[in-house]
């Protein structure tokens, strides 16, 4: 292999190639895992809490399960701004929504309005969306709305860049039917195992579960910090 010639007054920038401030510049994205699985009664939402700018952490307790109605969240995956502010416009058009209708939003009404913003500004915006909620049609729903607008209802949904370390685990162990217990320990796991492998995902195992009581009340959350995820590699 050809060894370079670096000389002792040779810079980073021309060394590398790469500025050496470029992390100053970097967008903030939310690099992350995200999951939501069906149980019977609803769905449970689960993701890490790590906001990355480059390579660079800039929160370490993100909360990334974003409430659009009492009964409906979202999970948010890409660019931190653009998820941001399309999860404010559903957020606000289903408000309007549901005093017309005089009643909660449907989960999949929530589902394609994203869809359709996204489609719509796919060349300018960086979002992948996980929409999840319960309502008196369907009960729990889960639907993934991936980058271009796509829309699919799926029983497990995984995004963001530690998805791609869970695939194996998610296929293992899922099963229809679950309990919110079992359901709750499927997620928590899920995201722990991504956190021990993705560097973009980190911080606190963050745990939502919505039913029929969200329509009246708040979401149930539960927090599993750094130090109680297990170290699955050294088992």
């Amino acid at each position: 292999m050809a060894m370079m010639d670096v000389q002792s007054g040779d810079s980073f920038e021309s060394f590398t190639g790469l500025d050496a401030n470029d992390w100053l510049n970097a967008s903030v994205r939310t690099g992350t895992t995200l999951m939501a699985a069906e149980y019977d009664g609803g769905v449970v939402i689960a993701a890490d809490s790590r906001t990355t700018m480059g390579s660079y952490v800039a929160n370490r307790v993100t909360n990334k399960l974003y409430k659009i109605t009492n009964n409906i969240y979202s999970c948010r995956s890409g660019s931190a701004a653009d998820t941001q502010a399309i999860s404010d416009i559903v957020s606000y058009h289903l408000g309007f929504h549901s005093i017309e209708m005089g009643e909660m939003p449907l989960v999949e009404t929530a589902a394609n309005i994203f869809r359709e913003i996204i489609y719509n500004y796919r060349e300018s915006l960086m979002a992948g969306i996980i929409v999840a909620g319960w309502d008196n049609r369907k009960g729990g729903q889960v639907y993934m709305v991936p980058l271009g607008g796509m829309i699919m209802r799926q029983k497990v949904a995984i995004g963001g860049s530690g998805s791609t370390y869970i695939y194996g685990y998610i296929d293992q162990e899922y099963k229809e039917g679950m309990t919110k217990e079992e359901c709750i320990n499927f997620c928590k796991r899920g995201i722990e195992l991504a956190i021990t492998r993705d560097g973009s995902s980190g911080g606190v195992a963050r745990i939502g579960i919505i039913n029929k009581d969200s329509l009246n009340e708040k979401m149930e959350r539960r927090t599993f910090t750094g130090d109680l995820h297990p170290r699955f590699y050294e088992g």
